[in-house]
């Protein structure tokens, strides 16, 4: 049963903010797909990845239940992790309600998961438009995320986009692509922009990137079909 959790890295107790509207903590996953420049996690990236202890993980979640809402999968990528059936499945067992962000480049496990019913939120990073996609993230998954995105859209699960930007790779253009793309899919949930936030030398990226400036959030267009919501702006 403990072993469930090999994958896990390391763990937040508590978090306001993670999950909408709920208190929870968050599980770190190690490793990831994709390898954006921008990403502040790169210990949870490449690799050699930190364990936090399956044992202490089981202890502290039980002490939590019935006092924490839910639990936030989060990485890396959450999806990569073996056990990730396993551990939606205990944790719903313990009473927690589930969130999940991901890339979404793991289509059919992210399928499995839902046909089991055990995950109750995702967060999708919409990392940049299909021209882009593979500058952005240093894959070629557009295809991949495609499929989530469509999936999650047609399911019954409450989720969001989101899209971090750094003004080095991605412009209020490419913003407005992806808008368009959501409304061309039938989308109709929060769309978050997320301001890149440089945290200084002390806290690294994965790689070197120049200066960044904030989008004009006058020059994104809107929706009449979602809304458009700006996180880590002034």
């Amino acid at each position: 049963m403990y072993s469930i959790y090999d994958g896990v890295a390391s763990l937040t107790p508590f978090s306001l903010l993670d999950y909408p509207g709920q208190t929870c903590c968050i599980l770190w996953f190690g490793g990831c797909n994709l390898r954006c420049s921008y990403c502040h996690n790169p210990e949870f990236v490449r690799g050699p990845f930190p364990r936090f202890g399956s044992r202490k993980i089981a202890s502290f979640l039980e002490s939590r239940m019935g006092l924490l809402d839910g639990i936030t999968l989060s990485g890396g990528e959450c999806l990569l992790c073996p056990e990730i059936g396993a551990i939606c499945k205990a944790l719903k067992r313990m009473g927690f309600r589930v969130k999940l962000d991901s890339n979404g480049c793991r289509p059919e496990v992210l399928r499995k998961l839902l046909e089991d019913e055990v995950i109750d939120y995702v967060a999708l990073d919409y990392k940049a438009p299909r021209g882009s996609f593979e500058a952005v993230t240093g894959r070629e998954a557009f295809g991949a995320f495609s499929e989530s995105l469509d999936m999650l859209i047609g399911s019954g699960v409450d989720f969001e986009t989101r899209t971090t930007v750094h003004s080095h790779l991605l412009d209020e253009q490419d913003v407005d692509a992806i808008i368009s793309d959501l409304e061309s899919r039938g989308y109709r949930k929060n769309y978050y922009v997320q301001n890149f936030v440089d945290h200084g030398p002390s806290i690294r990226t994965l790689s070197p990137l120049p200066a960044h400036r904030p989008l004009d959030r006058d020059r994104i267009r809107g929706s009449e079909l979602f809304e458009i919501r700006f996180r880590n702006f002034d």
